[in-house]
């Protein structure tokens, strides 16, 4: 071919290439085909043209690759700004500059200067969990370098780079992730550096001065975002803080609303002298539970039960149960702090107690029982459920007291040597179901540690007895009944003491008289009859004054130490076996004589064969001396009886 034809050729082959967007590699043929010409003149001119024509497309694809660049931080730019969540704008600024760079990883930190170091939130690309967990010194590293100068770096080979002070720990991190260059960039907002983003490769590569200058514009976005995305996320959570506050001012405003129609219900049940049931069934009902309302001894007085509500624990409630000890110390704080106290929880009911006081005096108390805590209003609500309570009782109390006022006053005026004329004392007791007109039968009990206002107060309402007439006369209880009743009155009594004071008590029941007249006389010896039990240790036992009769004949003036010494005297060799062994022989002596001293007799009623009760005799005789004559026979009687009224009932 031609010469001319060979570079006319050319040059349309070039024009042809810049059309095309063609490679580097394609103009570098070209511009080894004009060197290669013949013609030294031709030759440098075409080669000329074509590095022009090499120029021109270096610059065309600059001027393509700033148009990529610009339009994908547009594109970011848009993509940031419709984020609103901190953590998806984090996510999305490390994904946008890891593209732009087409690069292995990045990673975005920031400063906590609670702990002085920057952290990473947020990473892609990355291999392992160590760069989602990296940290660096506010002096160390690449972060360090970026936060001073508030410039961007870059380093084709960062481990090996000395141009500033190096973290161990972090390179460790990046020789084990395979880092070699990095590029790092401050996110700059109102002149404060607010993070730090930085794109990294696996392999040594050298950042042109483009890159860095469209990864810096993606920080300015990715700043603005996150500063947007954090002010969002505190409008959020302001909004969220209101949102709750306001539940909270609404629920704190019902709760007001409930314990003022709570209060005006109660004072309304107060105001229609409504029961103590009917009050119990209200608190019940407003508390969500089931309530129990007790008097002074824990037993229970009123209940009540919400419908759907029913605790176990309530039903199952016993004042001497397990519980018991429980219950006794949460009502002791409960008196001492004036305020409800949770004696116990269980894995279905919490048990709330408050003691209910009157004055100085202990009324009673109120227990709640409910499968959940009450609220702080509640738990007021169910305190001031107790001063109705005791208003309640309090009434109740004067009632009864108004009731009984005038039986007490006329039972010490009966026993009284300054009686009321028969027909009015006649008249009154009728009131109370005791007619004069038939035998009577009086009652007097002491019982130890403890006080007989409290006792005859137990027997009103733990133990009623009907047709009586019953009260506290000189510390000691006296319960004056029909003959006929005595029987029923003296088992009731020894039911309760038995369930509650245990055996320290002792008592004497008088023999029947028929006139009204002669209680002051009864009265008085049933009283050194009471005094002559207390000398000869008696507990657990209400004897009959017949019983007594002997007693109080040999030892009205004798003292406990004289009696001991009368019973070691006469019984002494057997007493002094071992216990079970001496019980077992007196008991054996004491049914004999009681049987007239009739062997046969006593095996029979002791369950044994004769010949047993015969050697026990025979033993205690060896020890005690030959009863055979009445007067031996009636001291050893008598210390008999002594020694069985010293013994507790079991």
């Amino acid at each position: 071919m031609p010469l001319d034809a060979n570079v006319e050729h050319l040059l349309a082959d070039l024009v042809r290439l810049l059309n095309h967007g063609a490679s580097a590699d394609e103009f570098s043929r070209r511009l080894a085909l004009a060197e290669a010409l013949p013609d030294a003149a031709r030759r440098a001119d075409l080669v000329e043209v074509v590095r022009m024509a090499m120029a021109v497309r270096n610059r065309l694809e600059f001027q393509q690759q700033r148009e990529r660049g610009m339009l994908a931080v547009s594109e970011s730019a848009q993509d940031l700004s419709s984020r609103l969540e901190l953590n998806d704008v984090l996510h999305a600024i490390v994904v946008r500059a890891r593209k732009l760079l087409g690069s292995h990883l990045a990673w975005l930190s920031v400063y906590d200067p609670v702990v002085g170091e920057f952290q990473a939130l947020a990473a892609d690309g990355a291999l392992s969990q160590g760069v989602s967990r990296m940290t660096a010194g506010r002096d160390l590293g690449v972060a360090g370098l970026v936060m001073s100068t508030r410039l961007p770096f870059t380093t084709p080979d960062y481990l090996h780079d000395t141009r500033f002070r190096h973290d161990p720990a972090l390179d460790d991190t990046f020789r084990a992730e395979g880092i070699a260059a990095l590029v790092g960039l401050p996110l700059i907002w109102d002149q404060e550096v607010i993070g730090l983003l930085f794109v990294a490769d696996r392999y040594h590569r050298t950042h042109d001065a483009l890159s860095v200058s469209i990864l810096s514009t993606l920080a300015t976005h990715g700043a603005v975002a996150i500063r947007n995305a954090m002010a969002f996320e505190q409008a959020a959570s302001a909004l969220r803080n209101a949102e709750a506050a306001r539940a909270e001012l609404e629920r704190h405003t019902r709760n007001i609303q409930a314990a003022a129609d709570a209060h005006e219900q109660l004072t309304s049940l107060l105001a229609k002298g409504a029961s103590l049931s009917e009050l119990c069934g209200s608190v019940a009902q407003l508390l969500g539970g089931s309530v129990l309302i007790v008097d002074e001894a824990s037993h229970v007085i009123s209940e009540g039960i919400a419908p759907g509500h029913a605790s176990d624990a309530a039903a199952a409630y016993d004042p001497h149960g397990p519980r018991s000890d429980a219950i006794r110390q949460a009502l002791n704080t409960s008196r001492r702090e004036g305020r409800s106290v949770v004696a116990y929880q269980t894995e279905h009911d919490i048990c709330r107690v408050m003691s209910v006081i009157g004055g100085r005096d202990v009324l009673g108390a109120i227990l709640l029982f409910r499968r959940d805590a009450l609220d702080a209003l509640s738990v007021r609500t169910f305190e001031r459920t107790a001063s109705v309570v005791g208003i309640v009782l309090l009434s109740q109390e004067r009632m009864e007291a108004a009731k009984t006022r005038d039986a007490s006053a006329l039972l010490r005026n009966m026993v009284s040597f300054r009686q009321d004329e028969p027909a009015l004392m006649r008249d009154r007791a009728e009131r109370f179901g005791v007619n004069l007109g038939q035998p009577l039968s009086l009652l007097l009990v002491e019982i130890d540690g403890l006080e007989a206002g409290y006792v005859i107060r137990r027997l009103r309402t733990g133990s009623p007895l009907p047709g009586t007439l019953s009260d506290e006369v000189d510390g000691a209880i006296a319960v004056l009944c029909n003959t006929t009743r005595a029987g029923d009155v003296v088992q009731s009594f020894t039911a309760l003491a038995g369930r509650e004071f245990g055996l320290g008590y002792r008592g004497v029941l008088s023999k029947p008289v028929r006139a009204v007249e002669e209680l002051p006389a009864l009265y008085a010896a049933l009283r050194r009859a009471l005094a002559i039990l207390g000398r000869l240790g008696v507990k657990g036992h209400i004897l009959g004054q017949n019983e007594m009769a002997l007693y109080s004949v040999l030892f009205e003036t004798h003292d406990r130490a004289s009696l001991d010494a009368y019973l070691r005297a006469t019984l002494g060799a057997v007493l002094a076996q071992e216990e079970k062994r001496s019980a077992e022989m007196l008991a054996t002596l004491l049914c004999y004589f009681d049987h007239n001293q009739n062997a046969k007799e006593t095996a029979q009623h002791l369950g044994l064969h004769v010949n047993t009760v015969r050697q026990r005799l025979s033993t205690i005789e060896d020890l005690v001396g030959h009863w055979g004559h009445a007067t031996r026979a009636l001291e050893v009687h008598v210390a008999l009886r002594l020694w069985h009224l010293s013994r507790p009932t079991v």
